[in-house]
């Protein structure tokens, strides 16, 4: 694990795997710093829920807490890593886990298009215009879908982080990127199958 990006094995994959951790997670990630009242005001759970989820975050290197934050007996967390990566090792040893875990991240994406969505109208026309939902349907091998991901991560790797010490103009807000590149692969050798496919939308 580094202080930048931890990888999953099947073993901290379990300490990850619930929808409401990995939530927790990416509010601690995105927000900063909080107790888990505040994460339960943030979330809509009660205190007790997000203070046992944090503990459990906490057994799994997930969070540490921050210190000389908060008076008496009240506990500020904070994300150890910035970044979560789930190798396709990982998945062979425990499909239970990692189709927990990635439902959970399916559901945290279509939670922030619904966001975006609420705020799309009241958004000035120079942001709006810079952004978009689209799809578009591709063919592809195995190896053309690789060399496809790595050319979209790199770039994106040349654009400025939203993270911690990196400085940006004051005129820059934060925008996410969330990419699914999902092959829907047809069975039984029918190549024709066309109700099989996936709809566009731009």
């Amino acid at each position: 694990m580094s202080g930048d990006e931890v990888r999953l094995n099947p073993t901290s994959l379990r300490g990850l795997a619930h929808p409401l951790r990995v939530r927790m997670l990416n509010a601690l990630r995105e927000h900063g710093p909080a107790t888990a009242t505040l994460l339960a005001e943030r979330l809509g759970q009660s205190t007790g829920a997000t203070s046992y989820h944090l503990r459990q975050l906490a057994q799994y290197g997930f969070v540490v807490e921050e210190p000389g934050r908060g008076a008496g007996r009240e506990r500020w967390w904070r994300a150890a890593h910035r970044n979560t990566r789930l190798d396709n090792e990982v998945g062979r040893d425990a499909l239970p886990d990692v189709e927990t875990y990635l439902r959970s991240v399916a559901a945290l994406y279509a939670e922030r298009v619904d966001r975006w969505l609420n705020e799309l109208l009241s958004l000035p026309e120079e942001w709006g215009q810079a952004s978009t939902l689209s799809n578009w349907q591709l063919r592809l091998t195995p190896t053309e879908a690789r060399e496809f991901s790595d050319a979209l991560t790199e770039l994106i790797g040349r654009y400025r982080r939203d993270e911690p010490g990196v400085t940006a103009p004051d005129d820059a807000e934060p925008f996410v990127v969330q990419a699914q590149l999902m092959p829907f692969v047809r069975r039984g050798g029918d190549r024709s199958a066309e109700g099989d496919r996936p709809g566009e939308a731009g």
